[in-house]
């Protein structure tokens, strides 16, 4: 009988040093959830006019919030 214990990878939400435009928060959360930044760079700025702005308060929320990425 073999013990073989199952351990997820952890996935930690930051902000990217390596793939940033402004502050890196659409990079880091594109690592966090698996898909291309310029994607979510482009939902983000959809999402600025859609929502007549509201979209850029929760933009320097994450940028507050969101710890950066360790060296």
């Amino acid at each position: 009988m073999t013990n073989s214990v199952y351990t997820p990878e952890t996935k930690k939400l930051h902000r990217s040093r390596s793939d940033k435009m402004l502050t890196g928060v659409c990079g880091g959360w594109a690592t966090y959830l698996g898909i291309d930044a310029n994607v979510l760079r482009l939902g983000m700025v959809a999402a600025v006019f859609l929502s007549v702005g509201f979209a850029i308060p929760v933009y320097i929320a994450a940028a507050i919030l969101t710890p950066e990425e360790s060296s």
